[in-house]
């Protein structure tokens, strides 16, 4: 029997030519549910042939199927009594303020002190499409990254907030500050990303699997070897933002994953130094606006700098 935990390698024969990955996957682990097997799969812990493919995908005849079975968090969630930035309220929704480093629901590695636990505290209505894990969740934001999240408090507006996303109809705006003095006062990068077949943690526009990304930029601030960004991502994919930008030489300040340690060339010490210790990437989702699920009216809500951008940039105009 497999364990969670365990890797497993499986060769396709001619008796399994043209099944379902996760079915197949499923005749050979029958012990681990449907469920389970998807959610791996979806993970991109299972890869044929080294590529990470769909549940849906038809096997072929010598294909190899590697898996990793991690084990996955339990579903239960906890109420915490952690405090919450609300921007606006309603019995219908509320707009939250996230802080960097707070992510948004559980899952592995953090099962505490996400947004979902704060919510299950303060609130005892919220949607329950997003199932046992998400409850509210209608989007999200990366860990380091802070500012606005809507979050629905029945299942009507759930489904109403979440086809305005589907539909691209939901206006989000970012501010980014960015390495080097970006030269054009608006620019539109139109480049298609997608999940890294060699780095699952990283989306690149290198893959085949890549999918249509549109990021809209405009200049607020030009400062010394930095440029401060208004962002307009129109489409929704994963780290969008922060891979078109180290796309065009332009990565995120504090970005680990996209960037690299241009600290090290600043010159003013004080700069260096404040720059050095900025650990997450410099992004804040300042501006959001959608159609109420109940009135219909055009909304849009704020969210100033949180207090570590604010005093980087404080730093950096010096």
């Amino acid at each position: 029997m497999t364990k969670k935990g365990e890797e497993k390698t499986l060769v396709v024969t001619e008796a399994d030519q043209n099944i379902r990955l996760d079915l197949y996957l499923s005749c050979n682990h029958p012990h681990l549910s449907r469920s389970y097997i998807q959610r791996i799969v979806k993970m991109g812990e299972v890869k044929v042939d080294g590529e990470v493919k769909k549940s849906s995908y038809r096997l072929k005849v010598g294909q190899k199927v590697v898996a990793h079975f991690p084990p996955l968090y339990d579903q239960t969630v906890t109420p915490e009594p952690i405090p919450l930035d609300i921007i606006y309220e309603d019995e219908h929704l509320l707009v939250v303020n996230k802080p960097p480093g707070m992510v948004v629901h559980p899952a592995v590695g953090n099962y505490h002190g996400t947004l979902v636990n704060a919510l299950l505290y303060h609130y005892q209505s919220l949607s329950t499409i997003g199932g046992t894990p998400r409850p509210g969740i209608v989007h999200r934001l990366d860990k380091g990254t802070s500012g606005l999240i809507v979050v629905a408090k029945n299942d009507l507006s759930h489904r109403y907030l979440s086809q305005q996303f589907h539909d691209h109809q939901v206006k989000k705006l970012y501010l980014a500050l960015a390495w080097g003095s970006m030269r054009e006062n608006q620019q539109l990068i139109d480049i298609p990303i997608g999940r890294d077949t060699v780095n699952r943690k990283k989306i690149s526009p290198r893959t085949k699997h890549a999918r249509e990304a549109t990021t809209e930029l405009e200049v607020v601030e030009r400062l010394p070897g930095f440029t401060l960004l208004e962002v307009h991502p129109l489409t929704g994919r994963t780290h969008q933002i922060r891979v078109h930008l180290a796309h065009i030489h332009h990565p995120v300040v504090g970005d680990s994953l996209y960037g690299s340690s241009q600290w090290r060339g600043i010159q003013h010490q004080e700069k260096r130094e404040a720059v050095k210790r900025f650990k997450r990437p410099a992004l804040h989702a300042s501006r959001l606006s959608f159609t109420h699920p109940v009135t219909h009216q055009t909304v849009e809500y704020f969210a100033p700098l949180p207090e570590d951008m604010a005093h980087l940039l404080k730093v950096l105009k010096k």
